[in-house]
């Protein structure tokens, strides 16, 4: 694969996997509509690297929380009562709903026929709605410090959403987040916080695919892709809990209904 296409890749994963706009919907419409050139095997490496690449920018920008929710679950095994098992028990009921939809599509052959440029607009559109009046109308003073089983258990129920190309693993889980009364930057964090185990298993299983079916193809270009999509995933974190200081999710919710008219209008 070309160095172009291989940045071009890595830019998109990384921008688009932590912002409200879909990673896995733009990652369908380039593989359909900017095919590279590759065998399916050597596309499947290099998503699994750009996933993983943004798995470590995630973990790095949250290292600290990442070592509390690691010592969450060793309390947890030991069976004390913590902060940092309330919040690990938390993250857990926020990412189990959607491990095991995604394990019923996976075994179904459900997750095929929801890859294609329709389902990406349509999702882009009709997500875009709920997201903007969460947003506008919900309340905005909870920080992460007041959340609790039921509401992580029905942010874990509403990422299940995710699992559709399009309607953004990110944009589920800030509307269900600012619903639910959590003030913006706290809700983009917990969404950022959840994607780690989401991202893991995913690039896990892809893994274990590869492993199994003896596709290596493309190493190199895989570890490039890793390293580059890790540094814009790492820049995109920052600048959007920024932006969520000042300003709306009103950008994006134009920005997807742009996106989602123009590939309707292509179709």
């Amino acid at each position: 694969m070309a160095f172009e296409n291989i940045l071009f890749l890595a830019l998109v994963q990384g921008i688009t996997e932590f912002i409200p706009v879909s990673s896995s919907g733009h990652l369908t419409l380039m593989h359909q509509w900017a095919p590279s050139g590759q065998s399916l095997a050597d596309e499947l490496t290099m998503d699994v690297a750009l996933h993983f690449g943004t798995l470590l920018a995630v973990i790095v920008y949250f290292r600290t929380d990442v070592k509390n929710l690691l010592a969450g679950g060793v309390d947890i095994l030991a069976q004390r009562e913590t902060q940092n098992r309330r919040q690990a028990t938390h993250l857990i009921l926020a990412t189990g709903p959607v491990l095991l939809a995604a394990a019923a599509l996976l075994a179904s052959g459900g997750l095929e026929y929801l890859r294609s440029a329709e389902v990406v607009a349509w999702a882009s559109i009709i997500f875009a709605v709920p997201l903007y009046l969460a947003d506008r109308f919900g309340a905005s003073d909870k920080q992460l410090g007041a959340m609790q089983n039921r509401p992580a258990l029905l942010l874990g129920l509403a990422q299940i959403l995710a699992l559709i190309p399009g309607a953004s693993r990110s944009g589920v889980t800030l509307m269900a987040a600012r619903g639910l009364g959590f003030e913006r930057e706290a809700a983009a964090r917990f969404s950022m916080l959840m994607a780690i185990p989401v991202i893991a298993c995913f690039a896990a299983l892809s893994l274990l695919q590869l492993l199994l079916q003896g596709q290596w193809g493309a190493l190199g270009e895989a570890a490039l892709g890793a390293a580059l999509a890790g540094i814009f995933a790492f820049i995109s974190i920052d600048v959007f809990l920024r932006m969520t200081r000042k300003l709306t999710l009103l950008p994006f919710v134009i920005y997807r209904v742009a996106l989602g008219g123009a590939i309707l209008w292509l179709l």
